[in-house]
């Protein structure tokens, strides 16, 4: 039998869900207008009170859903990061998951983690036919090339993202203090030194002589780095920069419209330059 109070009890949690569903679509589509308005007008164009103006919303509606413009910034930034980490690491996972090593699929931390059984001086003195069992991966190039095209494919299928993340600043935007994506920032930072790991046992002997220590390097990188990836010395983590140089310089421009004003091919300069740069490394070519 059913009385006032139990329709009354039966009906509170629906009447909550479609308010939180309701909340969560306007919060979307307040990000998702912040962006299209970054697109069109810079970042100065992302203020509360434009995106009001543009969704036909009040002012002080949006405000109980961001407290502060800088709020809303944060939160786009982690959302875009985060979204970005989880495309390279899926493509990691992807590219572990197809080599014929049973290597951890969890990213490039774990996989390393996983699968060394060498420093990599030891690695390195071993055959071009052995290296590979003892290092990160048996098909490093193929991780390698995955994560790097993941990277790529997800700036240019979110060029405001991208943008957002590692290109204009917003004027005035003050980021917490621990940064306005401290998770995604590791997970991306230790993905790149994954990419340094994986062909380190192959790029050691270029790098013997190499002058970095750890005073090189700033306290807030090894913090992320060096706990994921403890056998790789500090020339190692040079390495990581200057992959992350290779692969984000091409991608910035490509993304910003330089490229396409050159070539007809930005598709054909990123592969070759990724497999020059694997050659340089010395990284045997994927069976992949």
């Amino acid at each position: 039998m059913t009385g006032t109070s139990g329709t009354r009890t039966g009906t509170a949690p629906a009447g909550r869900g479609r308010r939180e569903r309701l909340r969560a679509e306007t919060t979307a589509e307040i990000k998702d207008t912040a962006l299209r308005l970054m697109a069109s007008g810079g970042p100065d164009a992302i203020t509360l009170r434009a995106i009001a103006r543009e969704m036909g919303m009040t002012a002080n509606a949006i405000y109980g859903y961001f407290a502060t413009r800088d709020d809303l910034v944060t939160r786009l930034i982690d959302d875009v990061y985060s979204a970005l980490a989880d495309a390279v690491e899926a493509a990691w996972a992807d590219a572990t998951a197809e080599s014929p090593a049973e290597v951890s699929a969890e990213g490039p931390a774990e996989a390393w983690a996983d699968a060394t059984a060498q420093s990599p001086a030891e690695a390195s003195a071993a055959t071009p036919a052995e290296s590979p069992a003892e290092g990160p991966a048996e098909d490093p190039a193929a991780r390698i090339l995955a994560w790097a095209r993941a990277f790529r494919a997800w700036a240019l299928a979110n060029p405001e993202g991208f943008r957002l993340v590692y290109g204009d600043p917003v004027p005035g935007y003050k980021a917490p203090e621990e940064g306005p994506a401290p998770d995604a920032a590791r997970r991306v930072c230790t993905g790149l030194a994954g990419l340094a790991a994986a062909a380190w046992p192959y790029a050691e002997p270029l790098y013997r002589d190499s002058a970095f220590t750890w005073d090189d390097f700033d306290a807030g990188l090894l913090d992320k780095v060096r706990p994921a990836f403890p056998e790789l010395p500090p020339a190692g983590v040079a390495l990581a920069l200057r992959l992350w140089g290779h692969l984000h310089g091409l991608v910035a421009l490509e993304v910003y419209g330089h490229l396409g004003r050159q070539t007809t091919s930005p598709d054909k300069l990123f592969q070759e330059e990724l497999t020059r740069l694997l050659t340089t490394l010395g990284v045997p070519k994927s069976g992949g």
